[in-house]
């Protein structure tokens, strides 16, 4: 916890750019029957019954410290995928590395435990020297056993379940452009989280995840 927490107190650095990492899915959801749209006195309404239509993974990778140092309006990415396997993983990681920061001399990673989070997963999707090369790009900072709530991503991936997912959606294809367009909307506002909790608080308020000690 306090690892994560020393991270967020970084200043801004071009070459140790920081980037939260999180993913969640989405049950894709069709209608039976069309829904009777709003009117006046009259709201929407949808029939109770509904096809379902597979699942969509969804990674979302966030920039905290360029939104908060202004230099930029800040980034959010969200990357739509069919399955949430260790290569969908390694392909995200690979694209943050090349297309993101090739310029970079280390991407500063904080993520969760999740298994498939792991460099393991790199040399599963690519041959080893490119599963290297961009393994040593990685500085990864993992959140604590039941402890993602530190992860800044998963704060972005709830507004976006609030914002965006919280209807039915019938395919993949209107899923990318709905998450599409709350992305670009949120980076051009430069929406950014305003991140407090800090390692002094946490030793105050979670004084209880301490181990005690005997003088």
């Amino acid at each position: 916890m306090e690892d994560v927490l020393d991270v967020y107190t970084r200043p801004v650095d071009p070459n140790r750019p920081l980037v939260c990492l999180d993913e969640t899915s989405k049950q894709l959801v069709g209608e039976i029957r069309l829904p009777i749209p709003i009117s006046p006195g009259q709201v929407a309404r949808y029939d109770a019954e509904y096809v379902r239509n597979g699942v969509s993974s969804l990674f979302l990778l966030y920039a905290p410290l360029e939104a908060q140092e202004g230099e930029d309006q800040g980034w959010r990415q969200v990357v739509v995928t069919d399955r949430r396997t260790r290569v969908d993983y390694a392909h995200v990681i690979r694209d943050l590395v090349d297309l993101r920061y090739p310029e970079a001399n280390k991407i500063v990673l904080v993520q969760d435990q999740l298994n498939t989070h792991s460099i393991a997963s790199l040399y599963e999707a690519f041959e080893p020297k490119e599963a290297k090369r961009l393994a040593d790009k990685l500085e990864i900072h993992y959140t604590p056993k039941h402890g993602s709530w530190l992860n800044m991503a998963e704060i972005e991936l709830s507004i976006l379940g609030r914002q965006c997912l919280d209807r039915r959606i019938p395919d993949k294809a209107t899923l990318v452009r709905e998450v599409q367009a709350w992305q670009e909307r949120r980076n051009r506002l430069g929406a950014r989280i305003d991140w407090r909790f800090t390692t002094a608080d946490a030793r105050i308020k979670l004084k209880h995840l301490y181990p005690s000690t005997i003088e």
